[in-house]
C-alpha cells in the first residue's frame, strides 16, 4: 500500500490501531483470494482496490471535497444513490464486515446486536476506517431496530439523515416511500448547495442503471455450466461496488464480464466438473467478510449466486429512464427500490419467490441460508425460506454465524456434510 499516513493523521484516525488492521488484511486476502487457481485476469483491478482499500478511494473522496463536493455515507441498498449523484454528491458504502471493529461497537451497543451494526459503529468510534471519517453526512434508514438505535449514536457528531422505510408494500407504502425520497432530495440539495433538476436526475439514473447492468452481466456468466469465476471473486466485485466510483465500477465490471463470456465460449472453468452449485441467501456480507464463501469453496462447493444485499438485491431491476419531470422520476425511483425484497417487509412472499427463481436460473444443487447472529428478521424468516425450498425439493442448510473464526471448523464440518449429501 502506498504511504497514506499523513492523510489518515489529518482524518483524526487512531494510527496505532489502524496499523493492526492493516497488518491482518493482506494476509487474510492472500490466503483466501490469491491462493485461487486460474482466476480471471480482470480480477486484477478488484485486487488492487483491496490492496489500497483505505488509501486510493479515500484520497479521491478528499480531493473531491476540496473542490466542493459532499460525500454521503450509506448503510443500505434502499438509499437511492441517484438522488445524491444528481446533486453532484458522492456516495460511499459504510457497512462494517470485520470482527476487528466489533469490540469498539460493543462499548456502546449490547453484545446481542448483530455484528454488522456493531462493526459499523465501531469503525467510526474506534477511528480506524477512513470512509467513516471522510463522509460529510450519514444516511440511515429504518430497516431494523438495531440500526434505528445505532443512528442515534452515529448521529451525535456527524450530520445524520434517516429515511423512514415502509414495512409493507401496499400502494400507499409506495407513495410514502416516494415522499421519503422527495424529502431526502431536499436535504441533499440544501446540504450540497446544488439544485436537482430533471435533466441531472435523469443522467444520474442512467449512470446507476449502467452500473447495475454491468454487475448483472457478471452474475449472468455464473449461470453457465462451466463456471468462469469463483463465488469469492464475484462477492468481492459486489463489495467494492458499494465504494467505488459508479462509472468506473461499471466499466471494470463490463470488462470483467467480457472476459467471463469469452471464458464460457472457450469452456474455461475455475471448478472441477461435478462441483456442487450453491445459492447463498440471507444477510449481507460487507467487506472483508469472506468467511462463508471461502468455507463453501474449500469444502467441495461453488457459490454461483447470492440472494443478499451484497448480491442480487443490489443490482436487479433498473429505474425507468423515460420520465422527464421530478415527480415522475421520484416515483420511478421509489418503485424500483420498493421492488427489493428485504426481510424487513411483511408479508414477504417476494423474497421466497426470488429465491426459488434464482435457484432455477442458476441451476443450483442446494441452498445455504445464512443469518448473521442476532439478526432477528432474517433468522425468523429462515423458517419460511426453508419450508418453501423443501416443498420445492431443493436441499437447504440454515446456518447462523458472526465475524469471528471461532465457528469456522464447525461450519466447515456442517457444510462438507451438506455437500456430501448433495453428492
Amino acid at each position: 500500500m502506498a504511504d497514506y499516513v499523513e492523510m489518515w493523521k489529518n482524518l483524526g484516525m487512531d494510527l496505532d490501531k489502524h496499523d493492526n488492521l492493516c497488518a491482518v488484511l493482506p494476509e487474510a486476502f492472500g490466503d483466501i483470494y490469491l491462493s485461487q487457481d486460474n482466476r480471471p485476469e480482470g480480477m486484477g483491478f478488484w485486487d488492487f482496490v483491496v490492496s489500497e482499500i483505505h488509501g486510493i478511494r479515500p484520497s479521491e473522496l478528499i480531493e473531491a471535497q476540496k473542490k466542493g463536493q459532499k460525500v454521503f455515507g450509506t448503510f443500505c441498498v434502499y438509499v437511492p444513490d441517484e438522488v445524491v449523484i444528481a446533486a453532484d454528491g458522492i456516495v460511499t458504502g459504510l457497512c462494517g464486515g470485520s470482527q476487528f471493529w466489533v469490540p469498539d461497537g460493543e462499548a456502546v451497543l449490547p453484545k446481542s446486536t448483530c455484528p454488522l451494526i456493531k462493526a459499523s459503529v465501531g469503525a467510526r468510534l474506534g477511528k480506524t476506517c477512513p470512509f467513516f471519517r471522510i463522509a460529510d453526512m450519514y444516511v440511515g434508514e429504518t430497516t431494523c431496530d438495531g440500526k434505528k438505535k445505532a443512528w442515534e449514536i452515529l448521529g451525535q457528531d456527524v450530520p445524520m439523515h434517516i429515511m423512514d422505510m415502509p414495512q409493507m408494500k401496499r400502494p400507499k407504502d409506495v407513495e410514502k416511500w416516494t415522499e421519503e425520497i422527495r424529502e431526502f432530495a431536499g436535504v441533499v440539495e440544501k446540504f450540497t448547495g446544488n439544485t436537482i433538476t430533471p435533466e441531472k436526475l435523469q443522467k444520474a439514473i442512467h449512470t446507476i442503471n449502467e452500473k447495475r447492468k454491468a454487475l448483472a452481466r457478471v452474475y449472468e456468466a455464473r449461470k453457465a455450466d462451466k463456471l468462469p469465476i469463483s463465488g469469492k471473486d464475484a462477492l468481492l466485485v459486489m463489495q467494492i461496488a458499494f465504494f467505488d466510483d459508479p462509472v468506473r465500477c461499471a466499466q471494470m465490471a463490463d470488462k470483467l464480464a467480457d472476459e467471463l463470456e469469452q471464458r464460457i465460449k472457450d469452456g474455461v472453468s475455475v471448478f472441477p466438473e461435478g462441483t456442487k452449485r450453491i445459492l447463498v441467501t440471507g444477510t449481507p456480507m460487507a467487506i472483508p467478510n469472506w468467511k462463508l464463501h471461502h468455507i463453501i469453496e474449500t469444502s467441495g462447493g461453488a457459490v454461483v449466486c447470492e440472494e443478499t444485499c451484497t448480491g442480487t438485491r443490489y443490482f436487479e431491476n433498473t429505474v425507468d429512464e423515460t420520465k422527464d419531470n421530478l415527480d415522475d422520476q421520484y416515483r420511478a425511483i421509489a418503485e424500483r427500490y420498493m421492488g427489493i425484497n428485504c426481510a424487513c417487509f411483511t408479508p414477504n412472499h417476494g423474497r421466497v419467490d426470488d429465491i426459488l427463481r434464482l435457484a432455477k436460473e442458476y441451476k443450483v444443487d442446494g441452498v445455504i441460508d445464512v443469518n448473521l447472529k442476532f439478526c432477528c428478521l432474517y433468522d425468523t424468516e429462515g423458517y419460511t425460506v426453508e419450508k418453501a425450498l423443501k416443498e420445492a425439493g431443493i436441499p437447504v442448510l440454515g446456518i447462523e454465524t458472526d465475524y469471528t473464526d471461532a465457528d469456522a471448523q464447525q461450519l466447515k464440518t456442517r457444510i462438507e456434510a451438506f455437500i456430501e449429501m448433495l453428492n
